[in-house]
């Protein structure tokens, strides 16, 4: 098995397209071609987890936070990136990073946050734009069957929890090809009239090239007239956070008491209490100040997240809680999320959680 093979599987289910710009997602270090001897998976990459790399004989370390996240314009043993991504040279340990990819997935890291906190019927938070595209081109109505049936094979009409979509409207298509031209139907110099069928289906993102593809093996014209245009509608199955409803409405403290115990966190900073219960709850795993308006625009009664600045408190304005439970206890479940994926996808092969604790931050 090939590292390649590792990071086709984690791309179907995580496509980088979906990451933030300002994230550095996929293979950071390492050859894909090289054969793989075993996975080790964590969520940070230190030092101390490239020597576990080297001792368990796992040559691909797969990590929740990119270890490269600017350019590096040297590589020496003065800085920890430095040092960390130089041993993997080294000792020719491949790096893959999957970061924002699944943190926009809808059953992501704020997914499976929700979930610790028993949330039910979550949706995303805060979607992504620009990440839905509108393809229509012109068919001849006999062909309009096959040219669906291979645009869908390849992702095309993909809408939420349906499949297949697509719009359909009955023409007249004229053309006139010149001297060199080969028209499948008609000839050359002379103008040719069908009975055609415009077709509409949507197509998102990180199925874009495939159905392109699928779209020019399948017409049965020369050159294949088609328009492709993004639209701002926005994908409810691509996005940062989630938001649910737990399943009994629970008083502030006993809500604070149950999301310190199932994050594992120390402490928890919050904004005031407003005498309410909390039954809307909005997560964010990592960072997710940003997201703060969108929960109160989604009505939630509370924000459970990190990395809260001062000044992010006063956002919360009263209209709900703000809870910081820290960075890392709000993603130390994403290792064992990508583990557990893995196995099931490639049973049998050499799967191996990180034992190293990358937490930086501890308390006294």
């Amino acid at each position: 098995m090939k590292i390649s093979d590792i990071t086709i599987e984690l791309e179907q289910w995580a496509p980088l397209v979906y990451a933030e710009e300002f994230d550095n997602v996929g293979l950071l270090v390492g050859d894909s071609a090289r054969d793989c001897k075993g996975v080790l998976i964590t969520h940070d990459v230190t030092d101390g987890v490239v020597e576990e790399s080297i001792s368990k004989g796992c040559n691909l370390i797969v990590c929740f936070h990119p270890i490269i996240f600017t350019g590096l314009k040297q590589l020496t043993s003065k800085g920890y990136v430095e040092k960390t991504v130089l041993k993997a040279i080294e000792n020719k340990i491949a790096i893959y990073a999957i970061h924002t990819a699944l943190d926009n997935h809808k059953n992501g890291i704020s997914y499976h946050l929700g979930k610790i906190l028993g949330l039910e019927n979550q949706q995303v938070l805060t979607s992504q734009k620009n990440s839905l595209f509108q393809l229509t081109t012109y068919v001849p109505s006999e062909e309009k069957e096959n040219l669906l049936k291979a645009l869908h094979k390849a992702g095309a009409g993909e809408i939420g929890n349906y499949s297949k979509c697509s719009f359909s409207h009955q023409g007249e298509g004229r053309f006139m090809g010149n001297e060199i031209s080969n028209p499948t139907i008609g000839n050359s110099g002379e103008l040719t009239k069908i009975n055609e069928v415009q077709i509409r289906v949507v197509v998102t993102k990180h199925t874009k090239s495939n159905v392109l593809n699928a779209l020019k093996e399948a017409h049965p014209y020369e050159v294949v007239a088609y328009e492709l245009y993004s639209l701002e509608n926005t994908n409810q199955e691509i996005g940062l956070g989630s938001i649910g409803i737990l399943p009994n409405e629970m008083n502030v403290e006993p809500f604070m008491e149950m999301v310190k115990k199932q994050l594992n966190s120390p402490y928890i900073r919050h904004s005031n209490f407003l005498g309410k219960k909390i039954k809307n709850v909005a997560v964010l795993g990592g960072s997710g100040s940003f997201s703060i308006a969108a929960a109160i625009a989604q009505k939630a009664d509370a924000l459970v997240t990190s990395d809260l600045k001062y000044h992010d408190f006063f956002k919360a304005e009263n209209k709900l809680l703000l809870i910081d439970a820290g960075h890392f206890e709000t993603e130390h479940f994403t290792k064992k999320i990508i583990h557990e994926f893995l196995t099931k996808k490639i049973p049998n092969f050499a799967i191996t959680l990180s034992q190293v604790d990358t937490n930086p931050v501890k308390y006294f």
